[in-house]
C-alpha cells in the first residue's frame, strides 16, 4: 500500500486509526478471519458467486438517476445513485450477501449481526433465510420500537430478534450485546458486521462490499457524461459503510471532492448528537481505535440521533483518517434539516428516502456549486421504514409539510 493511500495497510490500520483490539476469547475467531478473507474476497470463483447474486437477487446495478428539478434548485448536474431500488430497500444486503458467503466457505452454521435502523438486520436475515442459517439479530429496545416494521420482517424471515436494553438501547448497545454473544460462540458463530466498523478485518471486508456502489458510479457516469468520476460524491455517515461504498473507488482520486453528513440530532453543542467526526476524540470502541464520543475519564457518550442507523457514537476507521488528513469535508446535519430534505426529495423527485440518506440531501443546503459540477449522491435506503417519523415530524418540513 502506498505511503499516502487512504485504503487500510498490512497491519490493519488507516493512519493512526484501526486495529483489532479484543478479549483473548475473540482472538482466534478474529485472526482466523484475517488470515482468511482476502484468500476468499480474491478467488474467482467468490467474485463470480457474488456478483451472481448481487445481479440475479440484489437486482444490481441500481440506477444512476438524474435528478432534473433538484438540479434546477441547487444550480448543478445532481446524480442520485439509487441503493434504495435494491432488494430489503438498501445498501446493506451488498455487504451480507458477500459476508454468508464467506461465512459459509469458513465453514460456519451459525450468523448474528447487530442493527439500529433494521436495514442491516433484515438483508441479514434475509440472506439467511435464503442460505438456510441460524440468524440471531440484536437490536436496541429503543430501536425495535421506532422501526417495528423492519423487526417484523426480520422475525417473518425466520430471524431471532433480542431486544437490548443496555444504555441507550440503541445501535452501540447492540454491538456490545452481538460482541458478547460471540465470545460465547466462538467456534460455529460468524458475526456479519454492518459498517466500516469493528476489529481488523471488518472495515475493510465491508467497504470491499459495498465498493461495487462506486464501481458502478464510475461506468454509469461514463454512459450520461463522458467521463468516469464526478466533481463531488455525497453521502451520509454513521458506522460509514453506505459511504465507504460510494466513496471506494474515488478514495485516492484527489479530482473528486467528498461530501460526508453525520447526524448532529438536536446540535453539535448540545448532548444530544451523534457528530461523532465533530465532536468524537480518538479511543477504542467495538475493537477498533477510532474517534469516538467519550467523556473525559473515556466512558462512552450516548448517542442522540432522530436517525436510527446514524445512531452511533463512533465512526469507521477509514473515515476517521479522511477526516483527520481533510481528504473529507463532514457536515453535522441537525434532525429537523433531515427531516426537511427528506419532504423536499419526496416532493420534487416523488423519492422517499430513508431518514438516514435524507442527511445527505441536507447537505445539499450547504453547499455552493457551479453549474457545471456533477455531484452524484447515494440514497442509501428507501424511507418507507420511517414514514411514522416523517409524519410525526411534518411540522418541521417547511412548506413541505402542508397537506
Amino acid at each position: 500500500m502506498e505511503k499516502n493511500s487512504f485504503f487500510v495497510d498490512e497491519n490493519g490500520f488507516y493512519g493512526p486509526f484501526g486495529g483489532a483490539y479484543v478479549p483473548e476469547i475473540l482472538y482466534k475467531c478474529v485472526h482466523d478471519l484475517q488470515e482468511a478473507y482476502l484468500p476468499i474476497l480474491e478467488s474467482e470463483e467468490f467474485k463470480s458467486e457474488y456478483h451472481q447474486w448481487l445481479r440475479d437477487y440484489v437486482g444490481r446495478p441500481s440506477p444512476l438517476y438524474f435528478a432534473r428539478r433538484m438540479s434546477e434548485k441547487y444550480g448543478c448536474q445532481l446524480y442520485l445513485k439509487r441503493e434504495d431500488l435494491n432488494h430489503t430497500g438498501a445498501h446493506k444486503i451488498n455487504n451480507t450477501i458477500g459476508q454468508i458467503l464467506m461465512a459459509r466457505k469458513m465453514g460456519k452454521t451459525r450468523i448474528i449481526a447487530e442493527t439500529g435502523a433494521g436495514q442491516h438486520g433484515v438483508a441479514t436475515a434475509t440472506v439467511c433465510a435464503l442460505m438456510d442459517m441460524e440468524c440471531e439479530i440484536f437490536m436496541g429496545k429503543t430501536d425495535v420500537e421506532r422501526q417495528h416494521t423492519n423487526v417484523e420482517r426480520m422475525r417473518m424471515l425466520g430471524a431471532k430478534v433480542h431486544p437490548v436494553t443496555t444504555g441507550n438501547m440503541t445501535l452501540s448497545d447492540a454491538c456490545s450485546e452481538a460482541i458478547r454473544d460471540w465470545c460465547c460462540h466462538p467456534s460455529d458463530t460468524f458475526y456479519i458486521v454492518g459498517s466500516t466498523m469493528g476489529p481488523h478485518p471488518y472495515p475493510d471486508i465491508v467497504a470491499r462490499m459495498q465498493s461495487v456502489i462506486s464501481e458502478e458510479i464510475k461506468w454509469q457516469l461514463r454512459e450520461k457524461t463522458g467521463r468516469d468520476y464526478p466533481d463531488m460524491l455525497v453521502a451520509c455517515i454513521g458506522g460509514g459503510s453506505n459511504a465507504a461504498g460510494t466513496i471506494y473507488h474515488y478514495i485516492d482520486d484527489r479530482r473528486v471532492y467528498i461530501v460526508l453528513a453525520e447526524a448532529a440530532g438536536r446540535g453539535i453543542d448540545t448532548d444530544y448528537t451523534a457528530a461523532t467526526i465533530h465532536c468524537g476524540t480518538e479511543g477504542i470502541l467495538h475493537g477498533a481505535r477510532t474517534l469516538v464520543m467519550q467523556t473525559d475519564d473515556g466512558q462512552i457518550k450516548e448517542a442522540f440521533t432522530i436517525s436510527a442507523g446514524l445512531d452511533y457514537p463512533g465512526i469507521g476507521p477509514m473515515h476517521a483518517n479522511m477526516a483527520m488528513r481533510k481528504r473529507s469535508k463532514v457536515l453535522a446535519i441537525t434532525d429537523d434539516e433531515a427531516i426537511r430534505a427528506g419532504y423536499e426529495l419526496t416532493r420534487m423527485e416523488g423519492i422517499i428516502p430513508a431518514i438516514e440518506s435524507a442527511h445527505a440531501v441536507a447537505a445539499l443546503r450547504h453547499i455552493k456549486f457551479k453549474p457545471s459540477d456533477v455531484v452524484v449522491l447515494t440514497v442509501s435506503g428507501r424511507g418507507d421504514k420511517d414514514v411514522e417519523t416523517y409524519l410525526n415530524n411534518k411540522s418541521k418540513a417547511g412548506e413541505y409539510g402542508q397537506f
